[in-house]
């Protein structure tokens, strides 16, 4: 069985105060879905502002909440060091994002179903390959011109579609606890915050063979 998540990068929130946070390690990976908790919400929020104000023109320091989420907001485009992780429970092997890799990205995997084929990030530098109608994924070939080892995770092409529909609905149940969260601390940015999250990590626009509805 394949777990397909999409996937953020968790932020170092030792000198974090401008909201509460759960308590996870850096620099891991966690999976953004609809059963998150508050305090997870507010991980993943506090790595987008944290990400993203660094990215952009002012280097004032953040003063409080409201600043963190308007400088979230003014950036050009949010992008989110991240991914999709892909589980293979009968071989126990995973595939992460590397370094450099983005979840703003992960309509990427549409075009695979084309013959197309994705970089998937550095350090760990995954590789996937095209086997007929089957994809070979592996988690970490360092050098690009090496022959692949070990077992790589396999997906038929065909099931791609309901992959991508199944980590869609993760990213709007996500997408609707950050409306709720935000509408706790942030009040007064809480539809600007959802918009652009929707609209920069390309999260309810239809995916080919969906009717365009989306998550409550």
């Amino acid at each position: 069985m394949l777990i397909v998540n999409a996937v953020l990068e968790t932020p170092d929130t030792v000198d974090f105060s401008f909201w509460p946070v759960a308590d996870l390690p850096p620099y891991q990976f966690m999976a953004l879905s609809g059963s998150m908790s508050p305090l997870e919400v507010g991980s993943a929020l506090a790595m987008l502002a944290d990400f993203n104000s660094q990215t952009g023109d002012d280097d004032r320091p953040l003063m409080d909440a409201s600043e963190a989420i308007r400088r979230l907001l003014e950036t050009d485009k949010v992008i989110a060091p991240g991914g999709l992780r892909v589980h293979d429970t009968r071989t126990n092997v995973t595939v992460r994002p590397g370094c450099c890799c983005g979840l703003e990205d992960w309509r990427e995997w549409l075009d695979i179903a084309d013959g197309e084929t994705l970089w998937l990030g550095h350090d760990p530098s995954p590789r996937l390959e095209h086997a007929d109608e089957v994809l070979q994924l592996w988690p970490d070939i360092g050098d690009a011109q090496e022959t692949p080892s070990g077992q790589p995770i396999e997906i038929v092409v065909g099931d791609l579609p309901g992959i991508l529909h199944t980590v869609q609905e993760g990213l709007q149940g996500f997408l609707y606890l950050t409306k709720q969260w935000a509408t706790h601390h942030v009040p007064t940015l809480a539809e600007d915050l959802e918009a652009r999250l929707d609209e920069d990590l390309a999260i309810n626009a239809p995916l080919p063979g969906t009717s365009g509805q989306h998550a409550p």
